[in-house]
């Protein structure tokens, strides 16, 4: 499978999973140090095609091809710049994580496994309008302390190794907010894992390599 081949199927496994509708959202693929392969502005995520996707330069801003590239491009390429370890990028606007990103409602990560590994560090950026340079800086920054960021009032953006993780991680966190408000909804009271246990859970169980960010500059 190609790089453009995986990219079309992630954006059919999105949509078919509520984890994005329409035109909203958009990915990427890091090709090496220099590109990345990004949708085509206005793609809908479960049609996309190989001819809707395109080539850009992270460092220099250039494009190869006709098409124009996603408006949240500067937010891909930022990521990819300051992430070196980031190989392939999702931002889209799945229900109940959106519903998280439109409110002030904290999201837990002690809550199962796979929250305790997917969701450690979640990064916060403030609005602003898409496609712009400020977005596109101020998901840059919040890139190097976590691989969420939640962009208020807006969505999310993941990222991770390859796009199987990538996905993972999105689900995980589109799970752990719905259980949240459906816990919330119900009356329930979550029972968190202690702290010792999560970082014990972190170091020592194996489950997966853990993430080394700087969880310092994220902002609640």
């Amino acid at each position: 499978m190609n790089v453009k081949q995986e990219l079309i199927q992630a954006g059919k496994y999105l949509v078919h999973h509520q984890l994005a509708w329409g035109t909203s959202g958009n990915l990427s693929r890091r090709l090496n140090n220099e590109h990345m392969l990004i949708t085509a502005s206005g793609t809908k995520m479960a049609e996309l095609t190989e001819d809707d996707f395109v080539q850009w330069n992270i460092q220099t801003g250039e494009k190869l091809g006709a098409r124009k590239a996603s408006k949240e491009t500067p937010m891909h390429s930022g990521i990819y710049a300051n992430r070196p370890d980031a190989n392939a990028i999702l931002h889209s606007s799945p229900f109940y994580t959106t519903l998280f990103a439109c409110s002030n409602e904290k999201i837990h990560s002690e809550l199962f496994i796979e929250t305790m590994y997917y969701l450690e560090h979640i990064a916060y950026a403030d609005y602003f309008h898409p496609g712009t340079a400020e977005l596109g800086q101020a998901i840059a920054e919040q890139a190097l302390s976590a691989n969420i960021i939640m962009m208020r009032n807006h969505g999310v953006v993941v990222f991770d190794d390859t796009i199987g993780d990538a996905l993972m991680r999105l689900e995980t966190l589109e799970m752990a907010c719905r259980m949240m408000l459906k816990a919330k909804e119900a009356g329930v009271k979550l029972t968190l894992i202690p702290d010792q246990v999560v970082t014990s859970f972190l170091e020592d169980s194996h489950y997966k390599p853990r993430k080394k960010v700087n969880p310092t500059l994220s902002k609640g």
